[in-house]
């Protein structure tokens, strides 16, 4: 009996989760852009692309930027909720840029929606194990992958905009801007 309950709870709360999540998904795709950019929240840029670029460009000392120093950057857990909620709207706003440039604005979407469901589970993984307080090693990594994620994601937004919308890249730029991208718009 007790089996048959706990089973039936965790299907609901597994139906209820996709429902939120498609609810939510056609809440985004119906606003504008300017509605979608007001909602995106403020993530350490610095911190972002530090991490983001150390990740997925490896240098020779490839532990140069320590997990605690991540952490700290980001804002913490808080920091780590922004740019899961952000990871949506940047989703958004690449399904967006379909209205002028299809082609390219679906594939890019695709992927940053691989990236974003890399870093909800990431942060699936950093949540957990800092609440059962187990599997502590492993938690470092996953910061790296959410960041990663979240880097990737952004850098993605970016360069499609940038190829694709030249009068909205800057407002992007402003709110996303990571080292890169800064350092490319200031040459």
């Amino acid at each position: 009996m007790i089996p048959g309950m706990v089973l039936c709870v965790a299907m609901l709360a597994i139906v209820g989760r996709i429902w939120y999540l498609t609810i939510t998904a056609q809440r985004l795709g119906d606003c504008d852009w300017n509605e979608l950019f007001k909602k995106l929240e403020a993530v350490p840029k610095l911190a972002v692309a530090q991490a983001g670029d150390e990740y997925l460009n490896p240098p020779a000392n490839q532990i140069a930027t320590e997990p605690i120093d991540i952490w700290l950057g980001l804002g913490g857990m808080e920091g780590i909720q922004r740019m899961r909620r952000n990871a949506r709207i940047l989703v958004a706003l690449a399904a967006y840029a379909e209205r002028w440039n299809f082609t390219e604005s679906v594939i890019v979407r695709e992927r940053m929606r691989r990236d974003a469901l890399q870093l909800r589970r990431a942060i699936f993984q950093i949540t957990v194990r800092r609440l059962l307080h187990v599997g502590q090693p492993r938690v470092p990594f996953h910061l790296h992958e959410s960041v990663a994620a979240y880097h990737l994601m952004t850098k993605r937004l970016l360069i499609l905009y940038q190829n694709s919308h030249a009068g909205l890249y800057p407002r992007l730029v402003q709110v996303l801007g990571d080292g890169s991208a800064i350092a490319a718009h200031a040459v």
